[in-house]
């Protein structure tokens, strides 16, 4: 058992001494691997410091380089500004030194003529006194002043010089006669019988035919209530007379006058007649009417082949068929226009279709829904430009009656058109004391002129002759006599077509043989 014991000491002392030894040179193997490599690492480290040391060194050199590449650029350009503006500032001395040179030589130049200068007023004022004295030596001789004299020869001068500018001015003008008239002449006759219109003048008044003269009765109603309810909503005055079988509507207004007839004629067909009815049948004529003035206006448009009209300006077109001017309907005034002014644009080589347009519409401020105290051809032309129509469209409606200044060629051709239109024999009718009075106007005018005897305005006013004393007016002055007597006329005055000026001048020798 001892034995055993022993043995197992022995052997544990053993496995101890055993595992001591090993534990000794395992540690020795460690702490020499742990001693390679640490002097490993430090030599990689040593490789690494030396390699980045090799590398900071380049990128310093690099930076060095780029940054003493950068001071010598601009080294260099503050070189050349320095040089540039050396450059400069002798270029400026040197001006400035010719400067003080040409002041100086202004300076004895501005001296030298202050000396002519007073050199020249001696010798004026010697001129001077020279000339007072031959003024004053002439002025005995001639027995005039100075200012006498100068003005008989302004005077004389004057005369002269109108007398050769009438001389100038009546060679133009027979020599633009000579060329223009025959071929002005043949477009206004081709255009005006290329366009046929009928004529028809319209009146104020509108007679309704009845059956009997019971209805008559009926229509006046109980105490006159019928036509006064009639009067009220149409605003057209009912005239009912002695008349057989017809009752007179009287009004200013052709749409009021139409509304009024299509109203008694419902009112009668249907026989039905009291103040309610009244009402009710007149509102829905208005709107029959209206709905009609539109599709007037459509007809028209499509008639005469313009196309894009704003809607407004349709409904105004339509209007124009219940308007009159003159007593010529504005309609057909208006299509008459339109058809001319295309005829004459197509002869003279412009646009035809702007030309109807505007032939169309230039009366279309006759028209309008309220009341304005602008004459109808500006009203017009706002109407057109508001609108949106062409600008030469709009200009020629504002000058057909020369409010405004004419812009484009389609302007004269509708001003001229619309003149033949309303010149046309039976198309207008004025009234008699505007005509009478027209007339009178043209002979005063003639003899407010010195020098004019008896005037005589003959062919309804489209001829003025005047005639002179031949011992007061020389030729020359008869001349200028019939052109300031058409500008007079032309500036002062309003009429149809146009208006001759004839001025008469002639001798008469009369002797009596006994």
């Amino acid at each position: 058992m001892e034995g055993t014991l022993l043995i197992v000491i022995v052997g544990l002392i053993g496995l101890a001494l055993g595992i001591l030894l090993s534990a000794t040179v395992l540690r020795k193997k460690i702490q020499k691997k742990s001693e390679t490599l640490l002097l490993e690492a430090k030599e990689k480290a040593e490789v690494i410091k030396k390699e980045k040391i090799l590398q900071a060194r380049e990128k310093f050199l690099q930076l060095k380089a780029e940054h003493e590449k950068i001071v010598n650029e601009r080294n260099s350009i503050l070189q050349k500004n320095e040089n540039r503006i050396k450059q400069k500032e002798a270029a400026i001395s040197q001006r400035i030194e010719e400067y003080r040179r040409k002041e100086k030589e202004l300076d004895s130049i501005r001296a030298n003529l202050n000396n002519q200068l007073a050199i020249l007023s001696r010798k004026q004022e010697e001129v001077d006194k020279f000339h007072s004295r031959q003024i004053k030596q002439l002025e005995e001789v001639s027995g005039l002043s100075a200012e006498e004299a100068k003005a008989q020869l302004m005077q004389t001068l004057l005369d002269e010089a109108k007398n050769d500018a009438m001389v100038h001015i009546q060679e133009v003008l027979e020599e633009s006669r000579l060329t223009a008239n025959a071929e002005a002449r043949k477009i206004v006759v081709e255009t005006i019988q290329r366009t046929a219109a009928e004529h028809a003048i319209e009146n104020s008044v509108s007679v309704f035919n009845i059956d009997n003269d019971e209805i008559k009765g009926r229509i006046i109603g109980r105490e006159g209530r019928n036509i006064r309810a009639l009067e009220s909503l149409t605003g057209i005055e009912i005239i009912i007379d002695d008349s057989p079988d017809a009752i007179i509507l009287s009004g200013f207004d052709p749409v009021r006058r139409e509304i009024a007839r299509l109203s008694l004629h419902k009112l009668v067909t249907d026989g039905r007649i009291h103040p309610a009815r009244i009402e009710e049948v007149v509102a829905k004529t208005k709107k029959q009417i209206e709905q009609e003035i539109i599709e007037i206006g459509k007809r028209t448009c499509i008639d005469l082949g313009i196309h894009g009209m704003h809607h407004e300006l349709v409904r105004m077109v339509g209007r124009m068929k219940y308007r009159s001017s003159y007593g010529q309907n504005l309609l057909q005034h208006s299509r008459e226009v339109a058809n001319l002014c295309a005829t004459m644009a197509a002869e003279l080589g412009l646009n035809p279709k702007k030309a109807k347009r505007a032939g169309l519409l230039h009366d279309i401020g006759k028209v309008p829904d309220t009341e304005s105290e602008l004459p109808h051809a500006l009203l017009g032309m706002k109407l057109a430009e508001k609108y949106k129509e062409h600008p030469d469209v709009v200009n020629a409606i504002g000058a057909h009656h020369n409010e405004v200044e004419m812009s484009s060629l389609i302007a004269p051709i509708v001003q001229v058109c619309d003149a033949i239109s309303g010149a046309r024999p039976g198309a207008r009718r004025e009234v008699v004391e505007a005509y009478i009075q027209r007339l009178k106007n043209l002979e005063e005018i003639a003899l407010s002129y010195p020098g004019v005897v008896k005037t005589y305005a003959i062919q309804a006013g489209r001829e003025l002759r005047v005639i002179v004393g031949a011992d007061k007016v020389t030729d020359e002055e008869a001349n200028i006599l019939s052109y300031d007597l058409s500008k007079k006329i032309q500036d002062e005055m309003t009429y149809p077509g146009q208006v001759k000026i004839t001025v008469i001048r002639e001798t008469r020798a009369i002797n009596y043989a006994k």
